[in-house]
């Protein structure tokens, strides 16, 4: 994601032009082995949705944790050949701990990395990596990736705070992780709110709500 793209005057990034919720359900990606795949994203951790055996066809879905968007993989069910889908995005707001669970369900997942400018070196074949995640942790700004074993890649993305215009009326979260995760970022926030005055702010409720509702959509956050 670019500035620019946030930024766009095209009539299409306004929410309001919308009338007709679209909700990307399903990604279809193309395996050789669906047995195989299906013991990799189930070591994983994803859900099983479903498991189907049809006249010559067989179909399995998954969904990650938090995520309204599942996979499906099996037979006679797309003709792209195996290994073929790259760069699928995976957004979390801890990219350390997802690294970790990665690892202990046996990924071989990349180092955490960041770019040196903008945002392009999360593709393939883009130059500017820098090992770490982003120095001041930025928001959209470390990532890390893996492989299933076809080949198919996976990008993970840590977003915390959502540029504007991104979260339209929505301030729900996907996890019970998540909602962690924005309430540490809201009470450290707020240590530094209270310093000043060496008091407790009795509204902290209030503020810890402001503060976790404007972040979730791109606003100012409160001092």
């Amino acid at each position: 994601m670019s500035t620019k793209e946030v930024r766009s005057s095209d009539a299409t990034s306004d929410p309001s032009i919308a009338r007709v919720d679209m909700k990307l359900e399903v990604v279809v990606i193309p395996v050789s082995d669906v047995d195989r795949a299906k013991e990799f994203y189930g070591r994983l951790g994803w859900r099983l949705d479903a498991d189907v055996t049809g006249d010559n066809s067989r179909l399995i879905q998954f969904t990650p944790p938090g995520s309204g968007c599942s996979i499906q993989f099996g037979t006679n069910i797309t003709s792209a050949p195996p290994g073929s889908a790259q760069s699928l995005y995976l957004v979390i707001s801890d990219i350390d701990a997802a690294r970790n669970e990665l690892v202990a369900h046996g990924v071989e997942a990349s180092e955490v990395f960041h770019c040196e400018k903008g945002y392009a070196c999360r593709f393939p074949g883009n130059q500017g990596r820098v090992g770490g995640p982003h120095p001041e942790r930025g928001s959209y700004g470390s990532f890390l990736s893996f492989r299933d074993p076809d080949g198919n890649s996976w990008l993970l993305q840590e977003v915390t705070t959502r540029l504007p215009g991104r979260v339209a009326g929505n301030a729900t979260y996907a996890s019970a992780a998540d909602l962690s995760q924005a309430l540490k970022r809201a009470a450290a926030a707020h240590g530094q709110h209270e310093a000043p005055t060496g008091q407790a702010d009795p509204n902290w409720p209030d503020w810890y709500a402001e503060y976790m509702v404007s972040e979730r959509a791109g606003k100012e956050l409160p001092l």
